[in-house]
């Protein structure tokens, strides 16, 4: 039986923890530590009882170390949410909020269904793993495209067109008058027999037998490694034949090229410069020299993005297309995107004639604002999307909360909204971060303030904690989430 091979996200590990759980031999897991801190997918901090309890890393923890047999002096901390194929070894890397998880499959088959939909939405596509020393391919990217887009649009296929006699087609009049049997009446021509032109599939066309043939060979892969069911994916057997029987592999990508040239179809020009990169990079999932990922080191930014949709982010929304509680006033730009509100800071300086000149440089932008009413009451909301484990416990210590500059910053939003909120009678303003939770419910989790800050008639942050389950169904299905169900 394979070892299921789950890390969790900034869980601290000893090498001989990962030892255990890779089912390999100390040689062989160093070996693939080594390739995993060199593509950015681990990291090192020295080996102590206070970071064995972090659910976070710090950049000036990180060691840069190499990794040696028998070594307990570090920790190793997997910074990466998703799917890794390194050395013949499937890892499972699943979100660091999951603290209880002792089979995370299907809490991870839900959220590679999400960084998919993610990567999708953002037009990610990464067909190679980049780092400043090297570049590999990444063959479980490539299969996943492929079969994605297979589900999507089917197998790839070519066109002919063939002459029927009395067919429903167009009738080719050239060819019909040329070519067959007329009959005269009143001086008038008849034709018994008309010719016409239907344009088919054609099933034995090269590239949709080689792209069937990489389909199933793909589908076959992911079943060796334990991934078809994780991916949440169909197996696909489409046809019987090999790559070897459609030529040399330099004579395979010599037809793909051509076909490429005379290809103007978008998609299909995408598929068979995969399946160019597939064949050129031949390789198996659990081929020693194989380093393929499916995920990202910044499940951050996809929390963010969740966060957004089923929140209806509302900051690039037109004033014009608000649902304010009276009219937007006339001094405001009816196009002009909400966020377009907050002050961007003013340099300015003197020439050496003495003119004063100004330039304006980037302000802060929050992470999502919804505007609308709820039980008769309308709201202004300022969130913060924060991917944090924090702890707020009466009998132990505060850790994992969001720092001082996220603190700071979300008074700010109000700040910069306060006088637009006012102008336009809101009946209630909140502010709220918004963080994961493994939990069913959402959980009210206390708030912060800075009382120099309260004093300015802002209201403190409110901390919720969101069932990442429940939020990536919504995510997934392109619903909402009740906001009075926040209990701001």
């Amino acid at each position: 039986m394979k070892p299921k091979r789950y890390v969790r996200e900034q869980k601290r590990y000893t090498q001989e923890e990962l030892t255990k759980i890779f089912g390999l031999s100390e040689e062989e897991t160093v070996s693939i530590l080594k390739a995993l801190k060199e593509y950015g997918i681990l990291k090192a901090v020295k080996y102590s009882e206070q970071q064995k309890n972090l659910s976070d890393l710090v950049d000036d923890d990180i060691e840069i170390a190499d990794v040696e047999v028998g070594e307990n002096e570090y920790l190793y901390v997997f910074t990466f949410v998703g799917v890794v194929a390194v050395s013949g070894c499937v890892i499972k890397c699943y979100p660091k909020y999951l603290l209880d998880a002792k089979d995370p499959k299907e809490e991870l088959k839900q959220v590679l269904r999400v960084i998919e939909r993610y990567n999708t939405k953002n037009q990610i596509i990464r067909m190679y793993n980049d780092n400043m020393e090297s570049t590999a391919f990444n063959l479980l990217a490539v299969i996943m495209f492929l079969l994605q887009d297979y589900y999507e649009y089917g197998s790839y296929s070519n066109t002919e067109d063939i002459i029927e006699s009395n067919g429903a087609g167009d009738i080719l009049w050239d060819k019909t008058i040329n070519e067959t049997f007329t009959l005269l009446s009143n001086n008038r021509p008849y034709y018994p027999e008309l010719l016409t032109k239907k344009r088919v599939n054609d099933e034995f066309d090269y590239f949709k037998r080689l792209h069937d043939c990489i389909l199933t060979k793909c589908s076959k892969e992911l079943e060796a490694c334990d991934l078809i069911d994780l991916f949440d994916i169909d197996p696909v057997v489409l046809s019987d034949e090999e790559l070897d029987d459609f030529g040399e592999k330099e004579y395979i990508l010599y037809r793909i090229q051509n076909e490429l040239n005379v290809q103007f179809n978008t998609r299909k020009q995408l598929v068979l410069k995969t399946i160019y990169a597939y064949i050129d990079h031949s390789s198996n999932l659990d081929d020693t020299d194989c380093f393929s990922l499916f995920g990202t080191n910044s499940f951050n930014l996809v929390w963010e993005n969740v966060c957004a949709e089923i929140l209806n982010n509302q900051l690039k929304t037109p004033l014009g297309s608000l649902k304010l509680p009276v009219p937007l006033l006339d001094k405001y730009d009816r196009t002009q995107a909400l966020e377009t509100l907050i002050d961007k800071p003013i340099w300015s300086d003197t020439d050496k004639n003495g003119n004063v000149f100004t330039r304006e440089s980037d302000t802060l932008i929050p992470d999502l604002i919804s505007v609308g009413s709820s039980n008769g009451q309308s709201y202004f909301i300022i969130f913060d999307a924060k991917y944090y484990n924090m702890q707020l416990e009466s009998n132990k210590p505060l850790r994992g909360q969001p720092g001082l500059e996220s603190v700071t910053k979300q008074y700010l939003y109000q700040l910069a909204f306060q006088k637009f909120i006012k102008e336009h009678n809101f009946d209630t303003v909140k502010n709220c971060f918004l963080m994961p939770t493994q939990k069913d419910e959402i959980i009210e989790k206390g708030q912060v303030s800075m009382e120099m800050l309260d004093g300015l008639g802002l209201e403190p942050i409110q901390n919720r904690l969101i069932p990442a389950k429940k939020a990536y169904e919504l995510y997934l299905h392109g619903q909402k989430l009740d906001i009075s169900s926040l209990n701001l």
